[in-house]
């Protein structure tokens, strides 16, 4: 079997000689008349008139046999079989060029008539034909394609060349986010863009990524949100709905739930409240599901989820006495660890305190629950930037979707008071003098903001975990183009291998 440098040595003679003989093998455009899928819904016409069609595409398979070469092309939107004949239709000269020059991976435009073989095939004939791109690398083995995790992310235009489902995958995340665009527009929320560079990270939990900006010579962080500081000013500002769809940014670990790098949709509501957010959220969840896969019922890891149920309220406090039986509003630091080493939970210690201590306790109760329905209840100190529940001060006016194990949302009645915000603010910057690098920055300039008046609004959001959930995947599965270390980082990438 020949290597990869014999393949791609001769693939470059093969190249010279369609130089040699004037032809141009990377062309900048072809004089395509039809996609494959118009040409084949438009066959019986066509064929009948003996009109001629231009078509192009990826040769896929090659079958020489004597004057004749049969092959398959695909150019996205189908796949079809050309026939080149020697001496009939096509030139002697230009028959062997194409048998002499022509690989498995190369694009060509083919023009000719259609006809259906004896086998029912449909097929161009084909009477001249043109180079697009010639290709120096062979494509892999059709039936066993990529078959290492890694190689198939980094190499991942062929991973979606040969695997279906992973093309399917693609296709069904661009409904997803569409549908979630659309759901929102027809609901009168004003699609915004918001800085991605920030002096100060807000909106959420979460170490950021720091860069240096050469121009204002200052140090910068990349967003961890989509823009909740900024969309809520545009409530002070008096817009009344907006949202966002970006990326974001977390410094932190991987995880088949978890990314650095991800898409994340925000929208914020003036004059609505947790409720009024709760019911919209559920609705959105019901569409986008429906719109991208057709079904609210859905196989999520071990879980059997029926979007289509009734959606619970768990409460916070009640969930973990339930599921762990520790009562958070009596206990103490000591008694949830000695609870969580009898739970097998591991934790990391840096920063840990009685507020990461409870999450833990929490994220270990939230795997035991199938959902749907919504976390409510959540202490004010795990919710830095949620309006207090009038009825208990020491709790939240937060909700987050809980689907098979976890929490695919987060969204709260969104706290307006300026003086409470600095309060909560100053008690984040403290933990993160600590050692908490995960609290939030002190926004000051946000609270100035809030000091002009912002109307009662809820907020909420989700990632593109959503996604990778209802698709019963990884979440670096459900990426176009995950990240990945360096080639040649060999101990760094079976590292990567093991968290993916």
């Amino acid at each position: 079997m020949a290597s990869l440098e014999e393949i791609r040595a001769t693939r470059l003679a093969k190249l010279e000689k369609l130089k040699a003989e004037g032809k141009n093998p990377y062309p900048a455009s072809t004089s395509r008349t039809h996609e494959v899928v118009s040409a084949l819904e438009q066959y019986e016409q066509l064929a009948e008139k003996g009109e001629r069609v231009v078509l192009s595409g990826r040769v896929m398979s090659l079958r020489p046999q004597g004057g004749l070469i049969f092959f398959h092309f695909e150019d996205g939107s189908g796949r079809m079989q050309a026939l080149l004949k020697k001496g009939e239709k096509v030139a002697d000269n230009d028959f062997d060029m194409f048998a002499e020059t022509v690989d498995v991976g190369d694009f060509v435009e083919v023009s000719g008539t259609l006809f259906t073989t004896k086998r029912n095939e449909k097929t161009v004939q084909v009477e001249n034909w043109t180079m697009l791109s010639k290709s120096l690398r062979p494509l892999p083995d059709k039936w066993h394609g990529l078959q290492d995790t890694e190689e198939r992310f980094r190499r991942r235009y062929l991973d979606i060349l040969f695997n279906p489902e992973v093309k399917d995958l693609i296709q069904k995340r661009a409904i997803f986010w569409n549908a979630t665009r659309e759901f929102l527009i027809n609901e009168g929320f004003m699609e915004v863009e918001t800085p991605v560079l920030e002096t100060t990270t807000g909106g959420a939990d979460a170490r950021p990524f720091k860069t240096h900006h050469n121009a204002l010579d200052i140090d910068v962080y990349m967003r961890i949100s989509a823009g909740e500081l900024w969309q809520k000013q545009l409530m002070v500002a008096g817009f009344p709905k907006t949202f966002e769809i970006g990326r974001i940014f977390r410094n932190e670990g991987i995880s088949p739930e978890h990314l650095q790098d991800y898409t994340q949709m925000e929208f914020y509501w003036a004059y609505a409240d947790s409720k009024k957010g709760m019911e919209l959220v559920e609705r959105l969840y019901k569409h986008v599901a429906m719109e991208t896969f057709g079904t609210l019922k859905f196989t999520i890891g071990a879980f059997e989820v029926d979007l289509g149920k009734k959606w619970e309220l768990y409460d916070y406090r009640a969930t973990i006495k339930e599921i762990a039986g520790v009562d958070i509003t009596i206990t103490e630091l000591k008694k949830i660890e000695e609870r969580l080493k009898e739970l097998g939970v591991e934790y990391d210690k840096k920063g840990w305190n009685m507020y990461r201590a409870m999450d833990t306790l929490w994220k270990y109760c939230r795997k035991q629950i199938a959902g749907p329905g919504f976390l409510v209840g959540t202490p004010k100190s795990l919710s830095p930037l949620s309006k207090s529940d009038p009825e208990n001060l020491d709790l939240t006016l937060r909700f987050q979707p809980i689907i098979a194990g976890s929490e695919l949302g987060n969204g709260y009645s969104e706290l307006n008071d300026p003086i409470d915000q600095a309060e909560r603010f100053a008690e984040q910057e403290k933990m993160r003098e600590a050692g908490d690098d995960e609290a939030q920055m002190n926004a000051r300039e946000f609270v100035e903001a809030l000091e002009y008046g912002m109307p009662p609004t809820c907020g909420f959001g989700f990632s593109e975990r959503v996604f990778a959930f209802l698709a019963n995947k990884p979440v670096r599965e459900a990426q176009i183009f995950p990240l990945l270390r360096p080639k040649g980082d060999e101990e760094g990438s079976k590292r990567q291998s093991k968290d993916m």
